[in-house]
């Protein structure tokens, strides 16, 4: 079973978008899915795929009021099954250590070719280590300054989760560590590269042992809600720090095109992919899945060819967008008075977009003349 722990630095970016579009996608591919909700304390992946509000799921599994069999439901897709998070029990969203431990075994049991956990936006330890199920998770981020600042931060944190979980609580390297991270400015000015230098000259065999981690864990990036194709140039500059402050290789698996048909799936209770199947979004997705797919087969590399490859497929969706919104005008589907009210919508986006990125920009200058560094 492959599983595809799903996350984001910040809430609001599609996660739960492409969570169940992509379950739908690999079910109509013929895999068994299990797709379930660890948005604990914010669960409503249910909505995204149709799925009546849930009575049994996760907190009521917790709770010892159902077995974990019982919790696992069908859905009307083809091969996909759905675990609910029940949002509702006081207290899920902070898990005791035992119940975290016993949910990650139980998800590992389950029997499907996928499952795709869809985790809560944040970095609590909980999070971190049900990304860490798989050395193959993936982080969904926009182009906005603060999702991609988020993103590469959520990924900071994992990879200081991976070195804890790597090292011995009696080792040298893990009392070193327990000491840096009592001073939280160092640790925000930390490169792993370095850090990794200076644990090997004090226990080199704890080194070695996050050496092996870190080289296994391939971490996949989704660019949602681009509005141009150089937005995918976004992706690039988070690979870039990755690589160097984290000594992290970083795969890019395919850009979503920002699109109102995802809020008319979701008003119809719909998966995108099952509403409009024939949207860019939508073949965004299909190609994301086939991505996934074909790598059971064949061992994807960070590299920039993937980099490469998302920008080409960004640029040919703009042209498909592009002609979609010729054609509709053409029709008389769509009038120039809709049309001109869509553009001045974009434009007041656009507006605000850029009033967040002046004042983060004035945020990071002032934090990087106070020697913080990321």
């Amino acid at each position: 079973m492959q599983i595809i722990p799903v996350a984001s630095g910040k809430g609001g970016v599609g996660k739960s978008l492409f969570s169940a579009n992509l379950a739908v996608a690999l079910g109509e591919a013929g895999k068994k899915v299990v797709l379930a909700d660890l948005d604990l304390g914010a669960s409503n992946l249910h909505l995204v795929i149709g799925h009546q509000a849930p009575k049994s799921g996760i907190g009521t599994y917790m709770t010892g009021a159902n077995s974990f069999k019982d919790i696992i439901a069908e859905t009307e897709y083809p091969n996909v099954f759905f675990i609910p998070g029940d949002s509702e029990i006081p207290g899920l969203s902070v898990l005791k250590a035992s119940q975290k431990n016993d949910l990650i075994r139980k998800l590992r049991s389950c029997e499907a070719d996928y499952l795709i956990v869809d985790l809560g936006a944040g970095t609590h330890l909980t999070i971190l280590d049900m990304f860490l199920m798989s050395p193959q998770g993936v982080i969904v981020s926009a182009p906005t300054v603060t999702a991609t600042l988020n993103g590469y931060l959520f990924l900071k944190n994992v990879v200081f989760r991976l070195m804890y979980n790597s090292f011995k609580k009696n080792s040298k390297a893990y009392s070193f560590m327990e000491k840096i991270r009592l001073d939280s400015a160092s640790m925000q000015r930390l490169y792993i590269p370095k850090l990794i230098d200076t644990i090997e000259r004090i226990d080199k065999t704890s080194c070695d042992a996050f050496r092996e981690q870190l080289e296994q864990f391939k971490p996949r990036l989704v660019l949602n809600m681009i509005d141009d194709p150089k937005d995918t140039e976004k992706a690039l500059k988070i690979r870039r720090s990755c690589k160097e402050y984290l000594g992290l290789d970083l795969e890019l698996l395919g850009a979503m095109y920002r699109d109102t048909m995802q809020d008319k799936a979701l008003a119809s209770r719909l998966p995108v992919i099952v509403y409009k199947p024939q949207s860019v979004l939508a073949q965004a997705i299909y190609r994301i899945a086939d991505k996934i797919l074909n790598s059971q087969t064949h061992n994807f590399s960070a590299n920039v060819d993937s980099f490469e490859l998302a920008s080409s497929e960004a640029e040919d969706d703009f042209s498909a967008k592009l002609s979609f919104v010729e054609d509709l005008i053409g029709s008389g589907t769509l009038t120039m008075g809709e049309l001109a009210e869509t553009i001045k919508q974009q434009q007041y986006e656009l507006t605000q977009l850029k009033k967040e990125n002046t004042l983060l920009k004035s945020k990071l200058l002032k934090a990087s003349q106070q020697g913080f560094k990321i």
